[in-house]
């Protein structure tokens, strides 16, 4: 076996869920890959952005070591050695969906829904369709005129009082909600996105507060 593409670690984290303690252990490393065990259980290869029914996503795998978000909080393992860094901030992960576009779950005043990242987006923008799901009254928002790639849509300036990504809350977000059939899904744009420091890891983005 190549060694430059398989490196044993004896190396191990014991994290704390507040009900029981989780045990990873990482036993080997490959490029973009990294093999673990979870509470003494089967070995697991995971591939970076891949998450394991425990919550672990493997973040990136370096020549010596690996990133992983275990239950929301960033640590690495090197070879050999254990390290923890936790993220002071807030933070929550986006990974690619099979269109290839970034998606995260989250909630709009306490209701789930999915968000599609667009960094291109002034707003935080809907469809009619969910904003109803969400029980926004949006017709008593200002009206506003959008262009979209479908042409120019009828619109409405909102103000949403609560969005969640992971552990990111934001009050008092502003939002738009687009009539019609020109927006399919609901996008994060930069009117919650503004407020985050965004890094981008292979299949995988981090949204950290900033404030």
């Amino acid at each position: 076996m190549d060694r430059h593409r398989f490196a044993s670690i004896v190396a191990g984290l014991l994290v704390s869920t507040g009900a029981a303690a989780l045990d990873v252990n990482v036993v080997g490393l490959f490029p973009n890959k990294a093999v673990v065990q979870i509470d003494g259980g089967a070995l697991q290869t995971l591939s970076v952005g891949q998450k394991t029914r425990e919550g672990i996503v493997l973040v990136s795998v370096e020549r010596d070591g690996a990133t992983f978000d275990i239950l929301g909080q960033r640590m690495a393992l090197g070879l050999g050695h254990a390290r923890m860094q936790p993220t002071t901030a807030a933070s929550a992960m986006a990974t690619v969906d099979e269109r290839g576009h970034f998606v995260a779950d989250g909630q709009v005043n306490g209701i789930p829904i999915r968000f599609t990242i667009d960094t291109g987006a002034t707003y935080i923008s809907l469809p009619a369709s969910e904003a109803r799901r969400l029980g926004l009254d949006y017709l008593k928002g200002r009206k506003a005129v959008m262009e979209t790639a479908n042409g120019i849509a009828a619109a409405y300036r909102i103000r949403l009082d609560t969005v969640r990504i992971g552990d990111l809350v934001v009050n008092n977000v502003d939002a738009v909600v687009m009539e019609g059939d020109s927006l399919p899904v609901a996008l994060l744009g930069m009117s919650f996105l503004n407020r985050m420091d965004i890094r981008r890891e292979g299949q995988v983005m981090t949204l950290t507060k900033r404030y």
